[in-house]
């Protein structure tokens, strides 16, 4: 009998404790202060893990951690995206209207030159009132004749050749190859000199007919010519 009673005792104590360890549990007992550390230390070691690098978002790392505002921010050390405006040039001004030389305002004279063999020598002499240009190269054509003899580029000078009134300009004719290998040769009596505007191969008026010798003028497909020419050395020895 009082060994039953003992058990009971031990029974009944062993209840009490397994009810007083489910309170703690499920938060209706009265938890001890020795327990709830543990929890705290967690929770804190929870959140101080969470701040680890190994766990910083690539946001967190390009503001250095901390909230990132999904708005984009201003930079006020950026360039800026706007082009510079454009310098305009201004052309320098002439100061004139250009007038053209043509067969209205000079007189064209066409010459045969013994040296250098098989050359002519076109001069073009302003005889109005104004100032006038000479754009380019003469636009030659003997008799019928189909086609445009080519300008050596080699003479083309610096500026455009102006004439005041009186003044004369020149061009070379290379009218035959002294060696022979030209061919389609053939004696000419009539010669048009055209004259170009201001772009080249356009109009620059009326053409010239210069007299050419009564026995004619022999030339073959070797014709060339200089360009116009303000000062007659630069062409003497072409």
């Amino acid at each position: 009998m009082r060994m039953r009673h003992i058990r009971l005792i031990a029974a009944t104590g062993t209840a009490v404790a397994a009810l007083a360890l489910t309170a703690c549990d499920n938060g209706t007992g009265t938890e001890d202060e020795g327990a709830a550390r543990p929890k705290a230390t967690v929770a804190a070691a929870t959140a101080d893990a969470s701040k680890s690098p190994e766990s910083t978002t690539p946001a967190e790392e390009a503001t250095g951690g901390g909230t990132t505002d999904a708005s984009p921010v201003a930079r006020t050390d950026a360039p800026s995206a706007k082009p510079a405006a454009p310098t305009a040039r201004k052309a320098e001004s002439a100061g004139r209207s250009v007038v053209l030389c043509n067969g209205t305002n000079t007189s064209v004279t066409a010459q045969l030159l013994n040296r250098p063999l098989n050359h002519m020598l076109l001069t073009v002499k302003n005889t109005g009132g104004k100032t006038c240009d000479l754009p380019y190269y003469p636009v030659l054509r003997f008799d019928e004749m189909q086609w445009v003899p080519q300008a050596d580029e080699g003479t083309q000078p610096q500026s455009v050749v102006s004439l005041a009134p009186g003044e004369s300009g020149y061009a070379g004719v290379l009218l035959s190859a002294a060696d022979g290998s030209g061919s389609g040769g053939m004696t000419a009596h009539k010669l048009t000199v055209g004259f170009q505007g201001m772009t080249p191969n356009s109009d620059g008026g009326p053409s010239a007919t210069p007299t050419l010798p009564a026995k004619g003028v022999y030339y073959d497909s070797t014709l060339k010519v200089t360009y116009w020419q303000k000062d007659l050395g630069a062409i003497s020895n072409w």
